[in-house]
């Protein structure tokens, strides 16, 4: 006579089957949203220290903008914040970060802005921006030099404070 298994083992047999298989998918993909957030920095705008401390400048640029790390001297940027003007300003761009000295990168951002109503109607507007970063496991300081140009951009000093949820798995600092 045949034995009959019981039934929750015959359940239990192909769900170990499938978890089996799954694991080394469900592994990779995990590895994969950990890569991606490691190289993911979030900001909540800029502080701008005016060198026309006279004009009504709005030096807290609060809004939101992130930063993707592609390799050691580049990165990608895109954002929202209020300008000095207390207009909506978005911007998109590129660090170019090729020297490195005593744990601060320093290069450019390159991008393009737009928003401010004195230069272009607030179109859009290419930038160059010099800019030493300096950045630890979850937290790091972008600092820009914005020069002023005539009476339509008002040149600052910004510092862009951001975070990251995920250090780099080489990392060793904080």
């Amino acid at each position: 006579m045949r034995r009959r298994r019981p039934q929750a083992l015959r359940r239990l047999v192909p769900a170990l089957v499938l978890a089996t298989v799954a694991w080394p998918a469900m592994s990779q993909a995990q590895e994969a949203s950990s890569e991606f957030l490691s190289r993911l920095w979030i900001n909540p705008g800029f502080y701008s220290l005016h060198f026309d401390r006279d004009k009504d400048l709005e030096d807290q640029n609060w809004g939101l903008g992130v930063e993707y790390v592609l390799n050691d001297q580049w990165s990608l940027t895109a954002g929202a914040f209020r300008n000095s003007d207390r207009e909506r300003s978005h911007y998109v761009g590129a660090y170019f970060m090729p020297f490195e000295w005593q744990g601060l990168k320093f290069g450019a951002a390159v991008g393009a802005f737009d928003g401010y109503p004195h230069y272009r109607d607030g179109g859009w507007f290419p930038a160059l921006i010099p800019t030493v970063a300096y950045e630890s496991r979850h937290w790091g300081l972008n600092v820009g030099v914005i020069p002023s140009y005539k009476d339509r951009l008002y040149g600052a000093i910004t510092f862009q404070f951001k975070v990251r949820f995920a250090g780099p798995a080489s990392s060793g600092a904080q």
